[in-house]
């Protein structure tokens, strides 16, 4: 048989590596969802497994370095996301995957959702502290949020028994678990606030996988309980589970059991307390009533028969009295001696005698004004003859008594010089004694 010769021929090896290598430079990376069948695990480590859905399957390889990092361990028939590189393994010709990462394929939905949710609210302030509700201290009735045949009741009821028999429990029964569940556990919040009877909630439930507990992921559910006045415990799954209600709830109680302990005081803590106090009261009543009695005998001794009080208060009178007339004579005799001291100041200051003080001083005055006026009018007499003579010796009128005399005009005014006259002027001479008219009859210059 002749080949063709304007047709390329390829060997099988050549032909499987060409075709993987457009498989692997046209799908370098794919996610696939499927369902696991035909699981293997040799002791190399690697898995070999078959992806499938209703119509179609594909074979895939999760090698040991890749499947090492799993957190999860798949089974036969997971529900699977896988992330893979498209390849053909050539030695069989075999079209397959190879699987890079794998995620369960319904809670990594979920899980996906419940950040999504979580980011949500968180950026809304949901979670905020500061919107947090402080738990009361010794609260008067505690509702319960749970289905009533779970054994989170069953636990919650166990420790408020032990803690705190007394305290009143009201219970609202609603789904836990489902599509119906949401709606239940929001309407039995709200019926919760319309009662108004408790004064905190506790709403949770067991323990269980991401979808058991996806109800407490709603997020009406989740603003309502933000919302609620009253304050609620979250007490949903164990203590690694957390949901949208744990945030938002005003406490997160790690398990039911917990939620429990938290809301409810120690019913022997109590009950040490009133017997502290207890004794306390008694103690004081103990000392209260012996001093009521110590005081009693004292006041027995204190009792005296009514004679004896009344010849005490006789004997008191007549001390009294004593007293009395002692200070009142005392008082007298103050008196009487105040008396006679200010009978000697009136008399000081009595009007004839301060005539007789003021006729006296006054002589002496006059006295010591004779002996003081005489020499002081000789001494002023001597001293005014001395200022005469001095007086007497630069007067005008002592000139004219050596010969001198003063020449005026007819206005008074002195004549010092023959310069100031005129022919037939009349004048006036002045001597000591007395003075002449004469009149100018001639004028000689030297």
């Amino acid at each position: 048989m002749t080949e063709p010769s304007d047709k390329q021929i390829f060997s099988v090896s050549e032909f499987t590596r060409n075709v993987k290598s457009v498989l692997e430079y046209n799908f370098p990376a794919v996610w696939v969802s499927g369902e696991i069948s035909n699981l293997a695990r040799p002791r190399s480590g690697h898995w070999y497994f078959t992806l499938k859905d209703e119509q179609s399957q594909v074979r895939c390889a999760m090698f040991r370095h890749n499947n090492q990092r799993l957190r999860f361990s798949p089974e036969e028939g997971s529900q699977v996301l896988v992330k893979a590189r498209v390849s053909l393994y050539e030695a069989r010709g075999d079209f397959q995957l190879i699987v890079e990462s794998m995620e369960d394929a319904g809670a990594g939905a979920l899980q996906r959702a419940f950040e999504q949710l979580k980011q949500k609210l968180q950026a809304e302030g949901l979670f905020d502290e500061a919107h947090k509700q402080a738990l009361p201290e010794y609260p008067h009735c505690v509702g319960i949020i749970t289905s009533p045949t779970g054994a989170a009741l069953h636990d919650i009821l166990q420790v408020l028994k032990r803690r705190f028999p007394a305290l009143p429990v009201i219970i609202y029964p609603a789904q836990v678990q489902g599509d119906e569940a949401p709606a239940q556990l929001l309407k039995a919040l709200q019926q919760a606030q319309t009662d108004n009877r408790c004064d905190v909630l506790i709403i949770g439930r067991g323990g269980g996988s991401i979808e058991d507990l996806w109800a407490f992921n709603n997020e009406q559910l989740a603003r309502a309980v933000y919302d609620c006045p009253i304050p609620v415990v979250s007490s949903v799954g164990h203590e690694v589970d957390f949901t949208i209600c744990d945030f938002v709830a005003d406490v997160r109680a790690p398990t039911p059991s917990a939620a429990a302990e938290l809301v409810s005081p120690d019913q022997q803590e109590w009950l040490n307390w009133l017997q502290a106090i207890d004794t306390q009261l008694s103690n004081r009543i103990n000392r209260y009533l012996t001093a009521l009695q110590q005081q009693l005998d004292w006041l027995s001794k204190r009792l005296k028969h009514p004679g004896r009080y009344l010849d005490d208060i006789a004997l008191k009178i007549d001390d009294l009295s004593a007293t009395m007339e002692s200070r009142i004579i005392t008082r007298l005799q103050s008196r009487q001696e105040n008396l006679r001291t200010l009978e000697a100041r009136l008399q000081q200051h009595s009007p004839v005698h301060q005539l007789d003080q003021q006729r006296i001083r006054l002589n002496y005055l006059q006295q010591r004004l004779q002996h003081s006026l005489l020499p002081r009018l000789e001494q002023y007499q001597q001293k005014l003859v001395s200022l005469a003579r001095e007086l007497d010796a630069y007067s005008p009128l002592a000139t004219l008594g050596r010969g001198y005399a003063l020449v005026k005009d007819p206005q008074g005014n002195l004549i010092h010089s023959a310069t100031q006259l005129k022919t037939g002027q009349e004048l006036t001479i002045c001597f000591a004694q007395d003075e002449a008219q004469v009149q100018v009859k001639n004028i000689t210059k030297n």
